[in-house]
């Protein structure tokens, strides 16, 4: 399609997602957010864990892979993200860089995943109103058919917990990030379910994310505020376009995988 080899595209693509990974980590300071959600969401690496080889059992990197991500419930952006394992200290790590980002108090939502218990109180300390949307879903069915494998679970109830300061209940959702999940696995092939495009290493993985929430906070109108989230938070003029975003790469260190050529 481009006239170039595959490894020259992956390259490239590997190149662009560091500079996008890096200009956001320099851009995302001091958000004027105050509604924050954040959630997990899973893909894996290779193959997922339990079929990964044995011969490759305990490579870095390889097995199910879950990004956290972060949003703000009034401007759409994306302040911070996090690809790694769902366990306590990734989301210690995911957290302290969340509340790094903000300038002011935030209401907190997450999911009832126990991670966040420790990882907000570390964080933010008692300077965050903080809450959890718990919701319980029903048993599997058995035999399982294949519409019911790949179906949603259906909620059998909903359950709003305050966790520390004063969170608004009546205003707790994660629609938002629930929403941006979805765009991630519409928008990226990686994480769609039943097909052969997920990631073969972990740094493609990380570098596909960073593409997508350049362009989801910088390119892409969000249709519920009219303009792109880094314009509605301040941090960008104007709507970016993709060869804008092309250009981060004149400022950024090629990556790439050639030996050094020798003197003749």
């Amino acid at each position: 399609m481009t006239g170039a080899a595959k490894g020259t595209v992956t390259r490239f693509l590997l190149d662009l997602g560091a500079a996008c990974a890096d200009y956001q980590d320099a851009a995302l300071r001091d958000l004027p957010c105050r509604r924050i959600q954040a959630d997990e969401i899973w893909t894996y690496v290779y193959a997922k864990a339990k079929n990964v080889p044995e011969r490759l059992a305990g490579t870095p990197g390889l097995g199910d892979a879950w990004t956290w991500v972060a949003i703000c419930q009034d401007c759409k952006i994306v302040p911070s993200w996090l690809v790694g394992l769902r366990d306590s200290p990734h989301a210690m790590a995911f957290m302290d860089d969340l509340a790094s980002r903000l300038m002011n108090r935030v209401q907190l939502v997450t999911d009832g995943h126990r991670a966040y218990l420790d990882a907000v109180d570390m964080a933010f300390g008692e300077a965050v109103d903080y809450a959890m949307l718990i919701k319980e879903y029903a048993g599997e069915v058995s035999p399982r058919t294949t519409e019911a494998r790949y179906s949603p679970s259906r909620v059998l109830s909903v359950e709003k917990q305050r966790v520390k300061g004063d969170p608004d209940l009546g205003a707790i959702s994660t629609s938002n990030i629930e929403r941006s999940n979805l765009t991630m696995r519409m928008s990226m092939r990686r994480f769609t379910r039943l097909t052969n495009g997920f990631s073969k290493k972990r740094t493609n993985l990380e570098a596909a994310v960073a593409l997508h929430f350049m362009w989801y906070s910088f390119g892409r109108v969000h249709g519920s505020i009219g303009t792109t989230p880094a314009v509605k938070a301040g941090i960008a003029p104007y709507r970016w376009t993709m060869d804008e975003i092309v250009e981060l790469l004149a400022h950024q260190e090629p990556a790439s995988t050639r030996p050094a050529r020798r003197a003749a």
